[in-house]
């Protein structure tokens, strides 16, 4: 763990902490923030380890997660990651998005994967096995996520994993090792509803940090085939036009940047970076 200085802890600090999979945020009236001040909002314990971050507004930042949630919090709330991207500022909500990952990271490599030795950490992104030196950083798992047009309409497709059941979203998977970003939309969109499209263009690309992942958005052009679903994965899939949408995913993610764009005309990259 890396060590933090006296002033560093003295100094007003945001403090983002993670009670499991949860963030805690301070609550005023109708406002939510991350806690801000001197001390941890939270007690901890000197061993506990924390996650320096990047500066926000000139202001250190640091992260830490506890088991169980404080006996005392008031004026705290937990709220889910994808949840606070509604009352965060996008530097604040992005931030804590990489803290979970760092966090995530940090539990995960605790002992070197070669030899079974303890780790030491040596800068904020990375560890050396203390037996053998075998380095790690963290990783990033690519997926693709793809907005398939066939005349004026878009594909949409229901996984059985949305936890909403009436919504639907676009094709998406996670690259394999050896495949490039196209070879992967090709192959996803093949194995999951049975068709062959061409025209993979670049849309945009977002941090997914649940719990480490980067989606990278494309469109595509329908070439051939029929609906054919892989069943372990989706159970309902759809051409959908500009006036008949069905539920679609909401505003943070990439699979709404891409219908929204298409809603609205486009026809490829984003208007503006998020």
């Amino acid at each position: 763990m890396i060590s933090i200085s006296n002033s560093m802890e003295r100094q007003k600090t945001y403090w983002f902490v993670f009670i499991g999979n949860a963030l805690l945020l301070q609550h005023d009236e109708e406002r939510y923030h991350v806690p801000c001040s001197a001390e941890p909002p939270v007690p901890i314990k000197e061993w506990t380890p924390r996650q320096e971050l990047p500066m926000i507004e000139g202001i250190p930042c640091m992260a830490y997660s506890l088991n169980t949630p404080p006996n005392d919090m008031k004026g705290l709330e937990t709220m889910g990651l994808r949840e606070s991207w509604n009352v965060l500022p996008p530097a604040f909500y992005h931030l804590a998005g990489k803290a979970s990952e760092l966090l995530y990271w940090d539990s995960n490599t605790r002992y070197c994967g070669v030899c079974g030795g303890p780790m030491k950490r040596t800068t904020t992104i990375s560890k050396q096995c203390t037996h053998c030196g075998k380095e790690v950083w963290p990783q990033v798992s690519p997926a693709i996520i793809v907005r398939i047009r066939r005349d004026d309409k878009i594909l949409l497709v229901h996984a059985k994993n949305f936890r909403r059941k009436e919504m639907f979203g676009l094709v998406a998977g996670f690259v394999e090792t050896g495949e490039t970003l196209e070879d992967c939309v090709k192959r996803e969109v093949k194995e999951e509803v049975g068709l062959t499209i061409t025209n993979i263009q670049y849309f945009g690309s977002q941090a997914w940090p649940y719990p480490c992942g980067i989606m990278i958005g494309f469109t595509a052009d329908y070439v051939s085939g029929e609906l054919h679903l892989q069943e372990e994965e989706l159970s309902r899939a759809g051409w959908f036009d500009r006036e008949h949408m069905p539920q679609i995913p909401d505003k943070m993610s990439i699979a709404r940047q891409l219908i929204d764009n298409y809603i609205k005309g486009n026809t490829s990259s984003k208007e503006t970076s998020t």
